[in-house]
C-alpha cells in the first residue's frame, strides 16, 4: 500500500509541472489549493492506512502468538493424556498385582485352615489313642507283666518283666510314640530286636496293637533263650 501511494505522489508531481506550463496563474493557485487539499487527504490516508497496517501486523503477532500458545497447550494435553493413560495401565496392572495375591492369600488361608484340621484331627486322634493305651496298662500289667510309662514327647514307654526266668525282674523295654502322620513308630528298643522294623508296619497296616506287644513280648522270650 506504501508503494502505491508513493507512486501515485510522483504522478500528481509530474502532473503538477506539466500543468504549470500550460495554464496562467490564476488556475495555478487554484489546482495549487486543489492539489494542496488532495495531498492531505492522501496524508491523512496514508496515515490512516499506515496505522491500519501497523494494528494488522499487531493483530498478526498476536494471533501467531495465540498459535504457539495453543501449540504448547496441545503439546502438554497430549503428553499428560499420555501419562495418564501410562498411569491408567500401571493402576490396572497393579490392581491385578493385588487380586493375584489376595487370591494367593485366601488359597493360602483355605490351605492353612485345612491342614489345621488335619493336624487337629490328627492330634485328637493321637490323644484318643494314648489313652487308649493308658486304659489297657491294667490289663497289659496283669497278664503281661507289662509297665507303661509316659515319659518326655508324649512318647509311652512299655518295660517287659518276668520274661528272662533266670532274672524275672530284668527289664525289656521298647518306647512308643505316634507321629505326625497319625502312625505307631518304635524310636528304642532294648535290648534290639531284628523284627521290630516288621512288627511296627503290621501295626501300621492291621492297626492292631494288642497283637503289637504279643508279639513283641513274644520275641522277646525267645531272645532271653538264646
Amino acid at each position: 500500500a506504501e508503494d502505491e501511494i508513493a507512486a501515485f505522489e510522483r504522478e500528481i508531481k509530474q502532473f503538477w509541472t506539466s500543468f504549470k506550463s500550460i495554464y496562467g496563474s490564476e488556475q495555478v493557485n487554484q489546482t495549487v489549493a486543489l492539489r494542496d487539499s488532495c495531498k492531505e487527504s492522501i496524508k491523512a490516508l496514508t496515515e490512516k492506512w499506515s496505522q491500519k497496517l501497523k494494528e494488522e501486523d499487531l493483530m498478526i503477532d498476536k494471533i501467531k502468538e495465540y498459535n504457539d500458545e495453543i501449540l504448547q497447550q496441545n503439546k502438554l494435553i497430549s503428553e499428560n493424556e499420555e501419562n495418564l493413560t501410562e498411569i491408567k495401565s500401571n493402576l490396572n496392572h497393579e490392581e491385578e498385582q493385588i487380586k493375584s495375591l489376595m487370591d494367593s492369600i485366601q488359597e493360602l488361608k483355605e490351605e492353612l485352615m485345612k491342614k489345621n484340621e488335619i493336624i487337629a484331627s490328627k492330634n485328637k486322634a493321637t490323644k484318643e489313642r494314648v489313652e487308649q493305651l493308658c486304659k489297657s496298662k491294667a490289663l497289659f500289667e496283669e497278664r503281661l507283666g507289662l509297665e507303661i510309662r509316659r515319659i518326655h514327647d508324649e512318647q509311652l514307654q512299655f518295660i517287659f518283666r518276668h520274661i528272662d526266668h533266670k532274672d524275672p525282674e530284668k527289664p525289656y523295654t521298647f518306647t512308643l510314640f505316634i507321629n505326625e502322620q497319625g502312625d505307631y513308630e518304635v524310636t528304642s528298643c532294648s535290648p534290639p530286636l531284628d523284627c521290630i522294623v516288621e512288627f511296627q508296619q503290621k501295626v501300621r497296616e492291621t492297626n492292631n496293637f494288642s497283637a503289637f506287644i504279643a508279639n513283641i513280648r513274644k520275641a522277646f522270650t525267645e531272645l532271653s533263650y538264646k
